[in-house]
């Protein structure tokens, strides 16, 4: 666990005071959603889900021997996506999930059970990805499978309740960044 992940919410006296809500932390591989997430999780505690857990195994293999995934691939995987996030709605204690979310289609996907969720799009440049991506370990997704995730990016419009979050130099500042967006949100969206 990084130190960005072991966050606690003493760190942000207003982290208890948000509501619980479903949110996706979404972009290409490499951005840094898994941190993001897993920070969040433990500063707000609502339950987690690493969204490229729930790939099936022949998704896994295909990404790991450097072919990129269609669209008849990730509708059983985003099913599954959507499946989780309709859980968490119905247990009211918020949700956070990892996923892609690389086209409209697909966040739309997620969607599709009516529940309400709060993307967090990690808007990274490829060139940092790329970095980044070089000195991963452990990880099925190769460097090599980057461009073509940017090929399919759709960045998500502003009728999708999407918070946008740029680069910042650490993952602490990130996940701080992260709770920042969704405290404005909330005041906003109560308005």
């Amino acid at each position: 666990m990084t130190g960005a992940a072991s966050m606690r919410a003493g760190s942000f006296p207003f982290a208890d005071r948000l509501t619980p809500r479903i949110v996706v932390v979404m972009g290409v591989s490499g951005t840094g959603k898994s941190t993001v997430a897993d920070g969040l999780h433990n500063l707000l505690g609502w339950p987690f889900q690493e969204g490229d857990a729930l790939h099936p195994r022949s998704n896994v293999e295909k990404m790991a021997a450097g072919v990129p995934l269609t669209d008849e691939d990730r509708w059983p995987w985003l099913d599954t996506c959507r499946d989780w996030i309709s859980e968490r709605a119905k247990e009211g204690r918020g949700g956070v999930l990892t996923c892609s979310a690389l086209k409209r289609i697909y966040r739309d996907r997620l969607r599709s059970s009516g529940v309400d969720i709060t993307f967090l799009f990690l808007a990274i440049p490829e060139d940092v990805i790329s970095a980044r991506l070089q000195r991963r370990e452990g990880h099925f997704m190769p460097a090599s499978l980057l461009p073509s995730q940017f090929a399919t990016l759709e960045e998500p419009d502003a009728d999708e309740h999407v918070l946008v979050l740029p680069l910042t130099p650490t993952p602490a500042e990130q996940i701080a960044d992260a709770v920042e967006a969704l405290r404005q949100d909330q005041i906003v969206r109560s308005r």
